[in-house]
């Protein structure tokens, strides 16, 4: 029976503790619902990006994000198709955690697999279970470090991993720590022939989305690990001998890196006391040109009409008045003066 070893150290606890309080302020911030799907399409373009590169894939990520725009972007056709797809299986898992569903299966994690394997593996392999023993070795010797259970022990490991996993009960685990440990029980399967990292990778985050910590689906903990790639493989080898407390703390440092990351963004953008205490935690609904007012008058301190021209050059100074009118009445600014020399200000 599958039962992971480890310690709840004082990094462990540590790190949970900041991802807590970042996950409280995001949580209740009255980030404006533009910036919000902004936030959430840059997360899908870090993750699609950073969880390919870390395999490889030698594209830029701007090519990444011309990719998910539906652009033309010059490479191979299998590194262009795994960004697709891994935006995909983004997509995907978001839509499952928003049907809250309350267990993990064989034929989820399969489903993962397949879409991450689209176009890119042979369709036999693709959703399917490994057929011959592999190893893992050191990409610059050669030396293998590690060697995955045999291909006739993978439904059975799988099977008791997902019994863990969807015991009665899970919910006396932190999910951080649920998640980190489904990561590393995963990679140490290796139930695919190949993407087994991806499949991973993105099981960690729906074990995430479901427990709570979707912090609105503006992370990306791919981009961690991916910057420093030598450090992520090494924790999860050093987790090979049984005792997962390193690779936890590892997993959990990430994850509150990511969280803090994201949580310092929104209380920029959102001036969170401000608006909070105004709307009384209510979001304020604004168009993009009223996104745009606002973020001018937050760089350069005012916005007078004289500006209007060369802020929105083709409107009319009506159609601006009328967004800052709009933006008055809901109590984000004010004028200052009442000549042409006015100005407009926030609050």
């Amino acid at each position: 029976m599958f039962t992971p070893s480890f310690t709840i150290t004082n990094k462990i606890l540590n790190n949970i503790a900041k991802i807590e309080a970042s996950e409280e302020v995001i949580r209740h911030s009255p980030l404006l619902p533009l910036w919000e799907k902004q936030f959430k399409e840059d997360a899908i373009v870090r993750s699609a990006y950073h969880g390919t590169h870390i395999e490889g894939n030698p594209l830029h990520k701007e090519d990444a994000k011309d990719i998910l725009l539906g652009k033309d972007v010059i490479g191979r056709p299998r590194d262009i198709q795994e960004i697709i797809n891994y935006r995909k299986v983004i997509e995907y898992i978001d839509e499952e955690a928003k049907k809250k569903i309350d267990r993990i299966t064989e034929l989820l994690l399969k489903k993962l697999h397949r879409i991450i394997g689209y176009k890119t593996l042979p369709i036999e392999q693709a959703g399917e279970y490994r057929a011959k023993q592999v190893v893992v070795r050191n990409s610059e010797t050669g030396e293998v470090t590690f060697r995955p259970p045999p291909p006739l022990e993978i439904p059975y490991l799988i099977r008791e991993f997902l019994y863990w996993l969807n015991r009665d009960d899970k919910d006396q685990l932190h999910p951080v720590l649920k998640a980190g440990i489904a990561h590393h029980e995963l990679v140490r399967i290796h139930p695919f022939i190949d993407g087994n990292g991806r499949v991973a990778r993105v099981l960690a985050t729906l074990i995430l989305f479901l427990g709570g910590y979707d912090i609105r689906r503006f992370f990306s903990l791919e981009e961690y690990y991916d910057k420093d790639a030598v450090s992520y493989y090494q924790n999860l080898q050093k987790a090979s001998s049984g005792d997962l407390s390193s690779w936890l703390e590892y997993f959990t440092f990430g994850a509150s890196i990511e969280f803090e990351k994201i949580k310092d963004k929104i209380l920029k953008l959102s001036q969170d006391v401000k608006l909070k205490e105004k709307f009384g935690g209510q979001q304020i609904y604004l168009t993009d040109r009223q996104v745009k007012i606002i973020e001018y008058i937050r760089e350069i301190g005012y916005l007078q009409n004289q500006t209007f021209s060369s802020l929105f050059p083709t409107l009319s100074e009506d159609s601006v008045l009328r967004d800052i009118q709009d933006l008055i009445k809901k109590g984000i600014l004010k004028k200052s003066g009442s000549t042409k020399g006015a100005r407009y200000v926030m609050i």
